[in-house]
């Protein structure tokens, strides 16, 4: 196969969607580790909590600048960068002798690790990859990838915990999180640098964006989808034990979420071709607000965890083709890494207050009641605020 078959379009796709397969996948699990690793190190939830918030904050933190550096010099070197902090922080995170060190490997490690890894990076390149025409199905199938790493992670991560405790776990992830660094080599990008995009640094780019008034409603709206989502992959399962569910069931429900929202990104991607994202957006995050809502208000049963997962499953991650695809639309693709970054560390601070809440209220109040409440109402708020946002394309002189 030659060097341009190689990084074809349709490979970079590949390679890309196994990257966030693996990325994803793993840290979806990590939910998995709150109550036996608590337990065994006499730890309050607060304190996992706070390192998995910590890692989403960081995360999200040192995004712009991952996608920055993909943007400047390619992706590969920043993809196989992630995956090697990737793969130490589980290491380190399986040896936690004190609760900073913990932080320090699960939170700040895996979160810098995991800039390199994901959406942001990940868009960027298949944003330059594909024509506008094909992008957002592109974006769509890159996501739906994530959401199966979700899907088929878990119950593994599940095994291994039931078979080798949360230690020998974490360093089988890491074995596993090993598979992303062959992978970069399909990311490398041999013109970054397009001969005909309009002439912009990296500062005048995002301070147009942070000007644009329909980018600053996406990513205020994009906090939101953080917060849910996170608050969700953590404390689900615990939410389910405390209210005498099996184990068991918390584990299914999250791959039930993953495997729905295969679904869920590859329907949104595609519907992101034919009609306006922002609308696709608010529908996502006022089904939010119903699906939760309904699953807090009815009795509580398998049957209706199972109707919870498989619906918020469908509105899961699928909120990330439109929200990129709006970024590449309006902007174009020169800076679509930096920008769906920036775009992302507001995602990332939702994140770190849906997760570090959920283990602060928990541990005062004993329940999670008023952390579903509070995703409620925001839900709605992001349904509203993403309605006036203008998609269309910044116009700019072309290159002679």
């Amino acid at each position: 196969m030659s060097r341009v078959d190689w990084r074809s379009p349709n490979m970079v796709l590949i390679c890309g969607g196994l990257i966030l397969t693996l990325g994803m996948g793993i840290r979806h699990g990590f939910g998995l580790f709150l109550q036996p690793m608590s337990a065994d190190l006499h730890w309050g939830r607060e304190t996992f909590a706070l390192a998995i918030a910590i890692q989403n904050l960081v995360w999200g933190a040192t995004q712009p600048f991952a996608g920055m550096l993909a943007d400047k010099y390619g992706s590969g070197r920043v993809v196989l960068g992630g995956a090697l902090l990737y793969v130490l922080g589980l290491v380190l995170m399986a040896h936690p002798g004190a609760p900073w060190m913990f932080v320090l490997s699960s939170g700040v490690l895996i979160g810098v690790g995991l800039s390199g890894v994901t959406f942001s990076v990940i868009s960027g390149v298949l944003g330059r990859a594909f024509p506008p025409e094909k992008r957002s199905m592109a974006l769509g199938i890159s996501a739906a990838a994530g959401s199966f790493g979700q899907f088929a992670l878990l119950p593994f991560t599940q095994l291994l915990l039931s078979h080798v405790g949360w230690y020998g776990s974490l360093l089988a992830l890491a074995a596993v999180g090993l598979l992303m660094a062959p992978l970069a080599a399909v990311m490398i990008e041999r013109h970054a640098h397009h001969a005909h995009a309009f002439k912009q640094s990296a500062g005048e780019a995002i301070r147009e964006a942070l000007g644009h008034r329909g980018y600053v409603l996406l990513t205020l709206g994009f906090f939101v989808c953080g917060f849910q989502v996170v608050f969700v992959g953590v404390h689900l399962p615990s939410y389910l034990l405390d209210k005498g569910m099996p184990a068991h069931l918390g584990v299914t429900a999250l791959a039930l979420i993953g495997l729905f929202n295969i679904i869920g990104t590859y329907t949104t991607g595609w519907l992101g071709a034919k009609m306006p994202k922002r609308y696709i957006l608010s529908f996502i995050y006022f089904g939010r607000a119903v699906v939760i809502a309904l699953f807090i208000w009815l009795p509580l049963s398998a049957w209706t965890v199972y109707a919870f997962a498989s619906a918020l499953g469908l509105l899961w991650l699928s909120t990330v083709p439109p929200t990129n695809g709006i970024v590449g639309q309006i902007f174009g693709v020169r800076y679509m890494a930096m920008l769906t970054g920036v775009t992302f560390f507001s995602h990332q601070v939702g994140s770190f207050l849906g997760a570090w809440l959920g283990g602060f209220l928990f541990d005062r109040l004993g329940s999670y009641d008023l952390v579903w409440y509070l995703s409620i109402a925001l839900g709605v708020v992001a349904g509203l605020i993403n309605l006036p946002i203008d998609e269309r394309e910044i116009k700019r002189p072309a290159l002679a």
